[in-house]
């Protein structure tokens, strides 16, 4: 059995505990463009603790503002008030009692406390040798201890620590061991390491300080935050951090959804997430953040638990054929049939079942070259949008057209009225014209209508109302049904066309009316 084997293996039969921190409001907080208020950053601290049922929460830097301090008050006095206040964490550093004394004015009683995890940052940063700043830390723990709190060390810049100077670290965790400090948070700070790594530098410092409650903190710049923070859990580490989305500088940080499902699913470690809660908690930090969620992101994205391949639906029908592990209800979602050009009959059956709608299968045919034709010029086609494809098909679908529509180009510049070239084919003769109008629709209509008046002699029936719906959603590519009620004699005809473009749907709806007409008067 391999190394990697046997690590996998020792890690199913212990299948520990893995405490998930949760950064958002604090790290999150420093994607560019980011902001909470302070009842923002309280709803997503409740919601966390309470629902998603987070092992901590780290809020806020210290002595950042006053609307972090009333933040964190607020957040620190919910978390009293329901017994979780030691779950509340805020980072601290080291500047003598600064830092301990305004997390203690919010009510805070976890610091965890900034030291720097890499001889580079010593030097350059602070200008102190390993031995100075090791003396500034004590001073600052020894004041948060008199002051009774809880104290977790950050070893900023570890893993370039651990790469460049492994004696640095050691020197300065030796120093601390037994010094009252609850978890060394190791960060890698810059995004620099891989899987690989993170397991080499966790077993160092695993078997030089057994025993010790290690973090991880992750960061993505090389894609690789949830495969290091795996990584890390296999070698030992008892906590992760995290942020929903994966919020973060730069690149951000390990996202919360991914790195829970990981660890359970494929490595069988125990957490106290709530995984229902999942989704609710990342439309929420999307929302207050402005930081759009991709569509195709792990768990939470738009797309993840959407099929399109009608072949995927029809595998499903039959056996699950096309499902993993990750089932949608575990996140309180549910499992969705795309409609486009790749859709296929199991896939639009299945949507028509969900709308309670029983087809004939010469019907749900014709709605499926439809669906095709629409998903040739519009990538997705909505459940939102199948009644409006139903109706369209089936109430106003003429069995043969008499009048048809062979092309047209229609023009619009600025300072210029629209201009409209049609040709059309009326009981098998062709017939060309154009025209400009008010707008696109219109200039169309007025060369339509002069090849009734100058080449067949008939009068064109006039427009009384036209109306636009988008289907729900909101979506800049929804299709569009158009209504237009029209005046022939003493007849009113209503029709309506569909399509992604208005002005198409205009045009169908305006050739339905035609037909409709010289069929009445055969």
């Amino acid at each position: 059995m391999g190394e990697s084997q046997q690590v996998k293996s020792a890690f199913h039969r212990l299948q520990p505990y893995v405490e998930i921190m949760d950064s958002t409001l604090r790290d999150g907080e420093q994607t560019n463009g980011v902001s909470f208020l302070p009842h923002e950053k309280l709803v997503i601290a409740r919601k966390l603790l309470k629902d998603v049922n987070v092992d901590r929460i780290e809020v806020a830097s210290a002595r950042v503002s006053e609307g972090e301090k009333d933040a964190v008050s607020r957040i620190c006095r919910y978390a009293r008030q329901i017994g979780m206040l030691e779950k509340v964490e805020v980072l601290g550093f080291v500047d003598g009692n600064l830092s301990v004394d305004w997390i203690d004015d919010c009510g805070g009683k976890v610091v965890n406390l900034l030291s720097k995890g890499s001889l580079r940052h010593c030097n350059g940063q602070l200008h102190k040798t390993a031995q100075e700043h090791v003396d500034d830390i004590k001073r600052t723990i020894d004041y948060a201890k008199r002051k009774g709190f809880a104290v977790n060390l950050y070893l900023e810049d570890w893993s370039n620590g651990m790469k460049d100077s492994p004696e640095y670290v050691y020197e300065v965790v030796d120093a601390l061991m037994g010094y009252g400090i609850e978890r060394f948070m190791l960060p890698d700070t810059l995004g620099i390491m891989n899987p690989l790594q993170v397991i080499e530098y966790f077993r160092k410092m695993q078997k030089r300080y057994p025993g010790t409650h290690f973090d991880f903190h992750a960061h993505n710049d090389y894609d690789l935050a949830v495969s290091n923070s795996l990584a890390a859990v296999l070698s030992g580490a008892k906590g992760v951090h995290v942020t929903v989305n994966g919020l973060g500088e730069r690149c951000g940080n390990a996202p919360l959804a991914s790195v829970q499902v990981i660890l359970k699913d494929q490595f069988h470690a125990q957490t106290g997430i709530n995984e229902s809660e999942l989704n609710s908690i990342s439309r929420i930090v999307e929302s207050y953040s402005g930081i759009a969620v991709p569509p195709n992101q792990p768990i939470v994205g738009e797309n993840v638990f959407t099929q399109v391949a009608g072949v995927h639906a029809d595998g499903d029908s039959k056996a699950g054929l096309y499902c993993n592990d990750l089932a949608p209800e575990r996140f309180g979602r549910k499992r969705e049939y795309a409609l486009g050009k790749t859709s296929g009959k199991a896939n639009i059956a299945r949507n028509l079942q969900e709308l309670g709608l029983d087809l004939t299968p010469e019907q749900t045919q014709r709605i499926t070259r439809r669906i095709t034709e629409l998903g040739d010029r519009k990538e997705i086609v909505t459940q939102e949008d199948l009644p409006y494809i139903v109706s369209d098909v089936l109430k106003h679908a003429a069995p043969e057209d008499k009048i048809r529509l062979v092309g047209y180009v229609v023009s619009l510049a600025y300072g210029l009225k629209p201009l409209a070239s049609i040709k059309v084919n009326i009981k098998g003769r062709e017939y060309e014209a154009s025209s400009t109008g008010d707008g696109q629709y219109d200039a169309f209509v007025k060369a339509l209508r002069s090849i009734y008046a100058d080449s067949l002699g008939r009068a064109f029936p006039t427009l009384e109302n036209y109306a636009v719906s988008i289907p729900p959603g909101g979506r800049t590519d929804a299709l569009v049904q158009t209504v237009i009620t029209w005046r022939w004699g003493d007849r009113i005809l209503r029709t309506r066309g569909l399509d992604a473009d208005q002005t198409e749907a205009a045009i169908k709806a305006t050739f339905k009316m035609l037909n409709i007409i010289e069929e009445s008067n055969k």
